[in-house]
């Protein structure tokens, strides 16, 4: 006799939910889910930041002057860096692991075709479109660093790492690519990026949406933001991101220009991936000393410390150990403060997290790099050494600011 309808023996679960179910029990959490995103943040911040080892070789091809080369670095700076904080609140309403993939796969799949750009207006449109993805990705995924389950400080540490990291390591990979196959195998790197950009997809798990305050749903990007402290922390931000875009869009033409190395020569690839590694080296220090040294006493000292062995760079000798040394010195104390500078803004705004990071990861970047078109004319004014240099002075008012909002604000601050 059949069963009676309804009853659990004639219960057909659907295969979708099965699928659904299966995916569930495969997402990541924890230290698991930190290095995924640490990855995919690697993988991001690879292409989004691989213009600076073609500024020598596209200098050549198309024959063009630091002005110009200034304006391409501001227009990935907007596309990718500025946009941040109002894709912030895209992101809070949409779903920070959908954005995150999204982001990831369409940066990097337009990204590895700088190298085969026919013209320079065909460049800004890569530049432009490909820079977007990684204003998508980062309050995205910062977002999702924040809540893996894994220690706060550690976590973020971690993942500002990846992105350090990816950047240290492109350059590498590229001038590799370059001088053994040819720059019309470039853009076959992006497959990687497509494929991690899936991953995150697939094995992060769902997050609720911010809740509306009131019930009500504000503007997508709250104003406010840029009048408090966190606004305080991005201007801090930006004048220490003037000084890593110095080094990183200066540096290539620096070692081109004045040492006299050639456009595609190895130590530039070296110096720029030193830098970047040792930046993510410091980060994952920052984030395991801060218990011990203090938040506002660490992001100040290091930025304060960071300015003359960036100034030493310029002067001694290039290619040495003691070169190399210093770069690396200075990689590690100018980002080491990143996590926790985003830390510090994420608690200030816990209703507004993904904007806050977007304000502190993205945005301060991308003011920067639009300031930079004034340092590249200065560079062919002034010379590109005294150019470099002065962007490297901001570290001090950056971390003057800094302290002086933490102090304000310590009773806000989480101690995680």
């Amino acid at each position: 006799m059949p069963p009676a309808s309804g009853g659990p023996s004639d219960q057909v679960i659907p295969s979708y939910l099965v699928s659904t179910h299966t995916l569930r029990r495969a997402t990541l959490s924890g230290l698991n889910l930190t290095f995924l995103l640490t990855l995919a943040h690697g993988t991001n911040d690879a292409f989004s930041n691989v213009l600076p080892v073609f500024l020598p070789t596209l200098q050549a091809r198309f024959g063009l002057g630091e002005a110009l080369l200034a304006v391409m670095v501001a227009v990935i700076s907007i596309s990718s860096n500025v946009l941040q904080p109002l894709f912030g609140g895209f992101v809070d309403r949409w779903g920070r692991r959908k954005s995150a993939a999204l982001g990831l796969i369409v940066g990097s799949a337009l990204m590895g075709f700088i190298s085969v750009a026919p013209n320079v207006w065909s460049l800004f449109f890569i530049l432009a479109i490909g820079g977007l993805g990684s204003a998508i990705f980062h309050p995205a995924a910062a977002s999702m660093a924040r809540n893996t389950g894994a220690k706060k400080s550690l976590s973020m540490s971690l993942f500002a790492a990846g992105g350090s990291l990816g950047s240290a390591l492109m350059p590498i990979v590229v001038l590799a690519v370059l001088r053994g196959v040819g720059s019309s195998y470039v853009p076959l790197l992006s497959i990687f990026g497509v494929l991690v950009g899936l991953a995150v997809f697939s094995l992060t798990p769902r997050q609720a949406q911010t809740a509306p305050r009131n019930g009500v749903r504000g503007p997508i990007f709250d104003l406010s933001l840029l009048s408090g402290p966190v606004g305080l922390l991005a201007l801090a931000g930006i004048l220490r991101a003037m000084a890593f875009i110095s080094f990183i869009n200066g540096m290539p033409l620096f070692l081109a220009s004045v040492r006299g190395f050639a456009p595609d020569a190895q130590v530039i690839g070296l110096t720029l991936s030193l830098y970047s590694g040792a930046a993510a080296v410091g980060g994952i220090l920052a984030g395991l000393a801060v218990a011990r040294v203090g938040r506002s006493r660490l992001i100040v000292g290091t930025m304060l410390l960071a300015l003359p062995a960036l100034l030493l760079v310029l002067q001694v000798p290039t290619a040495t150990p003691l070169y190399f040394l210093l770069v690396a010195l200075a990689g590690l104390l100018t980002n080491s403060s990143i996590p926790l500078l985003v830390i510090s803004a994420q608690d200030l705004a816990p209703n507004d997290v993904a904007a806050a990071s977007g304000l502190l990861m993205g945005f301060t970047w991308g003011v920067a790099g639009v300031v930079y078109i004034g340092f590249g004319a200065l560079q062919q004014f002034i010379g590109i050494a005294p150019a470099i240099a002065l962007g490297f002075l901001f570290l001090v008012p950056a971390a003057i600011l800094v302290g002086w909002v933490l102090r304000r604000n310590s009773d806000l601050l989480s101690t995680d």
